[in-house]
């Protein structure tokens, strides 16, 4: 929930943190970060992969995403997409600040995350 407090979100006004664990032990934090231009805008759990990324790790154990919802928020597709770059069946642990949690397998969330255009198995 800490991090989800430093989002930078004064349009929306939707606080969103990501805590992502390296199967390394490391663990990398983002939140989402607005800007006017809504598409320029970076997710929590984008900002969390790309900090991993920059520090040399590559391979998730899990991810926690917290948001100030009524009920835990599920990452969006572009989050979705990114993150199944790395580990297509991660373990994502869904929570909102009054403590409620889901748990569900990135496999469950985007099914077949490589059929597309490309195409590639």
């Amino acid at each position: 929930m800490e991090v989800a407090g430093r989002a930078y979100a004064p349009y929306s006004k939707f606080l969103v943190g990501a805590v992502l664990v390296g199967k390394d032990g490391r663990i990398f934090a983002g939140c989402n970060v607005e800007n006017i231009s809504f598409g320029l805008t970076i997710c929590a759990e984008r900002n969390a992969v790309f900090a991993a990324v920059a520090a040399g790790c590559r391979e998730f154990e899990k991810i926690v995403i917290v948001a100030d919802t009524e009920v835990p928020a599920s990452p969006c597709g572009a989050c979705r997409q990114v993150l199944a770059e790395f580990d297509p069946d991660l373990e994502i642990v869904l929570a909102n600040f009054r403590g409620q949690t889901e748990m569900f397998r990135l496999s469950q969330l985007l099914p077949r995350p490589t059929a597309g255009i490309l195409d590639r198995s």
